[in-house]
């Protein structure tokens, strides 16, 4: 079984892929799923980024904001870089299958 990986307090937030970006294309995928229907930001950071917005809900909003943007930066432009990753990593960072 694997898991979301682990999220950083931001989202990376310069015009290249990183390896964060490779191992988070499946969150960025869910972040822009749950945004297109208009979901609670609360409901999603808990539920995609595994955050606890009752206990820190300025830091939660932060990091649900700064995901959700790079999201989107991936959604308009990065997605466009990705056939030019290095295959050595894609291989260390490539989106693993969720469990169900």
């Amino acid at each position: 079984m694997t898991t979301t990986p682990p999220i950083g307090p931001v989202a990376p937030d310069r015009d290249e892929l990183t390896a964060y970006d490779i191992r988070h294309l499946v969150t960025y995928l869910r972040l822009l799923d749950a945004d297109e229907e208009g979901a609670d930001w609360e409901e999603v950071a808990s539920i995609v980024l595994g955050l606890d917005p009752e206990k820190d809900e300025a830091g939660s909003k932060r990091t649900w904001a700064s995901h959700l943007s790079r999201a989107q930066w991936m959604a308009s432009a990065g997605w466009q870089l990705l056939p030019g990753v290095d295959q050595d990593l894609w291989d260390a960072n490539r989106p693993h299958r969720l469990a169900s």
